[in-house]
């Protein structure tokens, strides 16, 4: 089954006893068997080995940040398994576009020269999507599957580890959804819940734009003792 060969990769990372508290469950054989089918039959993105990228990159003792997303985007060469992310050299889709107005509007022209926002991730920032497989042209085709119980477990777990800060950045309703998540972590750990509208087209200016999303999270974890997250993506910044 592919999710769980996937899976399997990862036995190394310190997310491996959610992975097998989750793999156990009813749910998640009936996921790995829809997306595994669906896989054979169709193109689904990202590519199997990306499905669980935000794991790989952000191990959960090191989550700082959560940035939740919705779903892979479904058209070629975008998805890698990192909310919001597109590799080098793919053109930004434009909520990402706009995130890095945002971005630039609080630190200034050039700091977003990079679409991979895998720099993020090394440092705490857990790039979630809610979803994280979709066919190719279908926004939201495997919504309502099993990943959001998936997901939703991760995002309990990350929340439940440890007493470090943790700040939840919720664009849009949808992801606004799990703040009760974040909030409840606030018993035993600082929390900050940031939320605005989406920053897609549609709802950027009615609340995205000039919500100062980066300083906040760093002001926050700044005042509690904690190292801040460095959002610039200049030119000359590798991902190696």
């Amino acid at each position: 089954m592919l999710l769980t060969t996937e899976l399997d990769k990862l036995s190394g990372t310190d997310w491996q006893l959610f992975f097998a508290q989750e793999r156990a469950k009813p749910y998640f054989a009936e996921l790995d068997a829809f997306v595994t089918a669906a896989a054979a039959e169709k193109t689904v993105y990202p590519a199997a080995e990306n499905i669980f990228a935000a794991f790989r990159a952000c191990p959960v003792s090191a989550v700082r940040v959560v940035i939740l997303g919705q779903d892979p985007y479904h058209e070629p060469g975008q998805a890698m398994g990192l909310s919001f992310s597109v590799p080098d050299g793919c053109k930004a889709p434009p909520s990402l576009r706009n995130i890095f107005k945002e971005l630039e509007a609080e630190l200034g022209p050039g700091c977003a020269a990079h679409t991979d926002l895998t720099l993020w991730a090394r440092q705490g920032v857990l790039l979630l999507n809610t979803v994280l497989t979709v066919e190719q042209g279908a926004a939201n085709a495997h919504a309502g599957r099993g990943w959001e119980t998936f997901t939703r477990a991760a995002l309990e777990y990350a929340a439940a580890h440890g007493t470090a800060p943790l700040a939840a950045v919720l664009w849009g309703k949808p992801a606004q959804k799990y703040a009760p998540i974040f909030n409840r972590a606030a018993a035993h750990r600082p929390v900050l819940v940031l939320e605005s509208a989406h920053p897609s087209p549609l709802s950027a200016y009615r609340g995205f734009f000039g919500s100062a999303p980066f300083g906040k999270v760093n002001a926050f974890l700044k005042n509690n003792g904690a190292a801040e997250i460095d959002w610039r993506l200049p030119a000359n910044a590798t991902h190696g």
